[in-house]
C-alpha cells in the first residue's frame, strides 16, 4: 500500500518532470544555425568597365547634357569600382527591349553556379533539403523560381516552399525570419535559403534623374545558404542567429513612397528614388534599434545611456542641440555587417552609430568591388569579413538592411568558429582596401564640365570613349 502511495502521489512530480524536459528538449531543437553559404561571381564578360558603362549611357537616346553632368556626379561619389557586374542583356545592347527570357537565364546562372557548388562542398543532396525560400523581388514568373529550383534539382514532393517578391534589399532578413519560425516548431530541418536580384528586366532607360539613380547602383549578384537547427550538425555550423528584429513603416505615407516601381513621364518603368529616403532609413534604423538594443546590449550600456540622456534633458530641457547622446553598440557586438545600400548609407549609419573606419570598411569595399546587389549584399559584406579572417570564435555580429516599404531588418549571429575561407573574395582579397576607392569617371568623363549649352550639345556616333 505504502508503494502505490508513494507512486500515486509521485505522479504529478513525474508528469511535471517530463514537461520541464519536453520544454527544453524543444527548446534545444529550435536553434538556427548557418552551416555555410556561396555567392555568386559572374563570369567576366559580364565585368561592368568605365569605358563600357559611357558607352550604355550614350545609347540612351534620351539623355542630354544636364543628364550627363548627373549621372557623372553620381556615378563619382557613388563608391562603386571597375568591377561589379551587370546583366548579359545590357552588353547584347537590348537595355531598352529585354525580354522574358533574359531575366529567367540571369536567375538560372546563379542558381546553377552558386547552388551547386554550395550543396557539393556541404556533401548535401538535394533530397535532404526539407525548406527552400527564393526571394527575388523584381520578376514574378510562372512557374516560380523556386519551382524552377525544385524541377532543375529534383527535390522531394513534401518540401516547404516559400517564394518571396517585392521584399527589396531587406528580403533576406524576412526569409531567414521564415526559416527561423519553421525552425521553432519542426525538428531537425535544413533549409536552402536562395537571394538574389533580377536586373534584366528593369533597367531604366528613361531620363528621369530620381530613377535613373538604380542603373548607378543595382549590380548583378546573389547568395545561397545553407542553415539547419539539426542537433547532429550543429559543430559543421558557422553562425547561429541570436535575435531578430523587422521594423515596417509602409504605414507612413513619406516612408512608403521613399522607394516606388512607376512610370515615368514617356511610359518607362523603373524605380524612383525619392528625396525623402534618407528621411525615412533614418526614422525606420532608430526604430529598428529601439528594439534590438536591449536584447543585445550589456545592462551596463543600456544604464550609462538612459542616465545620459536623462542629464542631457535636465540640463537642456530637451535632448535638441548640441551633440546627441549615442548608444555604444560595440559594447555588444564585435562586427557591423552592413546593407551596401550606397555610399550615403553606410555614411549615414556610420554617424549614427559612431563607428570607426574599420567597422565601416568591409560594407565600403564591397560596394566598391561588388555594387549594391540587393538582397544578397550582406552575405558579400560577411564574405569579405571571413577573408579577411575578422570572424572569431564567439565573435558577435550584426546585421542591418533596408528595403522599399519602408523597412529596416536587422539580426544578431554568434561566431561559432574562426572563418577565414577566401570564397567570393579570394581572388582580389589581397587588393582590399586600395589606396583609393576614387574610380576614373572623372577622369575619362570630366570634358563634359566644359560644355555649358544643353541645347547645342550632342556626342557624335563616332565619338570614341577613352
Amino acid at each position: 500500500m505504502d508503494l502505490i502511495s508513494i507512486l500515486i502521489n509521485g505522479i504529478p512530480l513525474f508528469y511535471l518532470l517530463y514537461l520541464i524536459w519536453k520544454i527544453l528538449d524543444r527548446k534545444k531543437h529550435q536553434n538556427c544555425y548557418i552551416l555555410d553559404y556561396e555567392c555568386h561571381k559572374p563570369t567576366d564578360d559580364r565585368m561592368l568597365s568605365t569605358k563600357f558603362s559611357g558607352e550604355i549611357i550614350r545609347r540612351n537616346k534620351h539623355l542630354g547634357l544636364n543628364e550627363y553632368k548627373f549621372l557623372l556626379k553620381a556615378l563619382v561619389s557613388s563608391g562603386i569600382g571597375e568591377q561589379t557586374y551587370a546583366p548579359r542583356m545590357v552588353f547584347y545592347g537590348r537595355e531598352a527591349c529585354p525580354t522574358y527570357e533574359d531575366g529567367i537565364l540571369e536567375m538560372e546562372e546563379f542558381f546553377h553556379d552558386s547552388i551547386d557548388k554550395l550543396l557539393k562542398r556541404n556533401k548535401t543532396s538535394p533530397s535532404e533539403i526539407d525548406v527552400l525560400v527564393v526571394n527575388i523581388s523584381m520578376l514574378a514568373c510562372m512557374p516560380s523560381l523556386a519551382a524552377r529550383i525544385i524541377n532543375y534539382y529534383k527535390m522531394r514532393e513534401d518540401i516547404k516552399v516559400y517564394n518571396i517578391t517585392a521584399m527589396g534589399c531587406s528580403a533576406t532578413l524576412i526569409s531567414i525570419n521564415i526559416i527561423q519560425s519553421i525552425f521553432k516548431n519542426e525538428k531537425n530541418k535544413v533549409a536552402l535559403m536562395v537571394t538574389s536580384e533580377s536586373l534584366s528586366p528593369n533597367w531604366y532607360t528613361g531620363n528621369d534623374k530620381s530613377m535613373i539613380l538604380a542603373n548607378c547602383l543595382f549590380r548583378s549578384g546573389g547568395c545561397a545558404i545553407l542553415l539547419t537547427n539539426k542537433l547532429a550538425l550543429k559543430n559543421k555550423a558557422i553562425l547561429k542567429l541570436k535575435q531578430l528584429v523587422r521594423v515596417h513603416h509602409g504605414a507612413k505615407d513619406e516612408s512608403y513612397n521613399s522607394v516606388v516601381q512607376r512610370e515615368d513621364a514617356q511610359g518607362n518603368l523603373g524605380y524612383h528614388l525619392d528625396k525623402t529616403l534618407p528621411k525615412a532609413a533614418t526614422r525606420a534604423l532608430v526604430d529598428n534599434l529601439k528594439q534590438i538594443a536591449p536584447l543585445i546590449l550589456p545592462v551596463r550600456e543600456l544604464l550609462r545611456f538612459a542616465i545620459v540622456l536623462f542629464v542631457k534633458r535636465m540640463n537642456r530641457g530637451s535632448i535638441n542641440g548640441g551633440p546627441r547622446p549615442v548608444i555604444n553598440f560595440k559594447t555588444g557586438v564585435d562586427h557591423i555587417c552592413l546593407h551596401t545600400g550606397g555610399k550615403a548609407v553606410i555614411d549615414g549609419v556610420g554617424a549614427s552609430l559612431n563607428l570607426s573606419e574599420y567597422d565601416l570598411e568591409p560594407a565600403r569595399m564591397t560596394l566598391h568591388r561588388f555594387g549594391n546587389t540587393s538582397a544578397s549584399s550582406l552575405w558579400y559584406v560577411l564574405g569579405y569579413m571571413e577573408a579577411k579572417k575578422r570572424l572569431k570564435k564567439g565573435d558577435k555580429m550584426l546585421m542591418i538592411s533596408f528595403g522599399a516599404g519602408f523597412k529596416c531588418n536587422s539580426c544578431l549571429w554568434e561566431v561559432l568558429r574562426d572563418m577565414g575561407d577566401g570564397n567570393v573574395w579570394k581572388d582580389c582579397i589581397d587588393n582590399y582596401p586600395p589606396n583609393t576607392l576614387v574610380n576614373p569617371f572623372l577622369e575619362k568623363f570630366g570634358w563634359l564640365h566644359d560644355h555649358e549649352d544643353a541645347d547645342t550639345f550632342h556626342i557624335p556616333d563616332d565619338y570614341v570613349i577613352p
